[in-house]
Order: structure tokens, then sequence, then C-alpha cells
């Protein structure tokens, strides 16, 4: 297949697009910024937000691809927060990292897609039900799984699948400094997440459809 991973410069998006690559694929990724010699399939957007230079990167992709199967939306933002200690500002940069970039994606992929093809975005666990410290982000990504509901709806007829996972706390460097005394142990590995992602990409999942799946080690989070 042809499939784009969007984020895929973090530890879940390098984990990811490496399976997929390892699996047989054609992966374009897309991250913040293009390295000088990158490959050509690196493509670079500084705003995934910006539904103009989300579709400026998609297109290019989807051009050197040579076509398009699938769109794994990895790109996302986390902060640790309780909510007095939260302001307007952090709020609105949440949702933009995380509603806002699965809307623009999504919307600029899909013209692209095969008519078989699927998404797969991002959620989280901690938004069902959400705990102390993490009401920001939750709500953030609560409205990403609302967003799939209705895009699964919108987009059944044309036979596009979308679907979100719920992953715990995942195991990167970037949660680690955001939680140093939380118990690591207990979070989900990214390699657990890529193969969730890798699964509902794949024609094996074609009869699911508007999900959403924990992927949490069976801990709350």
């Amino acid at each position: 297949m042809k499939l784009i991973v969007t984020g895929a410069a973090g530890a879940l998006g390098t984990a990811t697009a490496g399976l997929l690559e390892r699996e047989g694929h054609e992966v374009a990724c897309i991250v913040l910024k293009v390295q000088p010699g990158a490959p050509a399939l690196m493509i670079g957007c500084e705003d995934l937000a910006n539904l103009e230079a989300a579709a400026r990167a998609i297109d290019l992709a989807a051009e050197r691809l040579g076509g398009l199967n699938g769109v794994l939306h990895l790109a996302e933002a986390f902060d640790w927060r309780p909510v007095a200690g939260s302001d307007a500002t952090l709020w609105q940069a949440l949702f933009r990292a995380n509603l806002e970039t699965s809307l623009s994606v999504v919307k600029a992929a899909l013209p692209l897609l095969a008519p078989d093809g699927a998404f797969v975005t991002i959620g989280a666990a901690s938004a069902v039900p959400s705990g102390a410290g993490m009401v920001p982000h939750a709500a953030s990504k609560s409205a990403v799984a609302r967003l799939t509901e209705c895009l699964a709806a919108e987009l059944r007829p044309g036979g596009i699948r979308i679907n979100t996972l719920l992953p715990g706390i995942i195991f990167t460097p970037a949660h680690r400094a955001a939680m140093p005394n939380a118990d690591f142990s207990t979070w989900t590995h990214p390699d657990a997440v890529a193969d969730a992602a890798a699964f509902l990409l794949s024609p094996s999942a074609r009869a699911i459809h508007g999900a959403l799946i924990p992927v949490t080690n069976g801990v709350g989070c």
C-alpha cells in the first residue's frame, strides 16, 4: 500500500513508519522540517492545522507515492497541567495541535484517497474518562474522537474507513519529561501502538469503521 504518516519524526511516528516499511508498504513521512539530504518521501509541513499547508504536503506526498491508500495521522501535542494551572493559550494550542490538525489532514487527503482507503488518527484513553492534570489534553482528544464518529457516518457511503486509537500514556521521552515521577511500567510502548495502527490500515480491518480502540495494556489512565 501507499501510505502517509504525519508526525513521523516523533517516537511513535518513527516506530510506526518503520513497521509499515518493514511490512513492504511505501511510506511518505510528513515531519515538521526536512533536513538536508533527506529522502524524497520525507516531506516538511510546519503547520498541519492550516488546511492549505496540509494540502500542499499531502498532495506532494501522494504525488511522490503515485497514489494513496491510507493516512496515519500521528502529529499531536501533550501537556500535563491541572485546570487551575492552565490558561486559554494552552487550551487553544492543544485543540489546534490535536483537533485542527486531524480535521485538516482528513480534508486534504480525502480527495486523493483510493475508494477503499483508510484513515487512522490518534486519540487518548485519558479522555474516556479524564483525570487529574489531563483535562486540557483530554478535552482536545475527546474532540478528536467525536470527529471520528461524525466522519465515520459521512464517509461510509464512499467506502472510506476511519478509526481512532486511544493509547494510554505512550512511553516516549517527551512524556517521561512531562511526568518524571509517574510509574512508567504502566505506559504503552510505541511498538504496541504501531502494531494496532498497521492493522487498522490493512485490508484485514475492512469491517472496522468508526471505532475508538483502547491500546492501554488493560491499564486505566
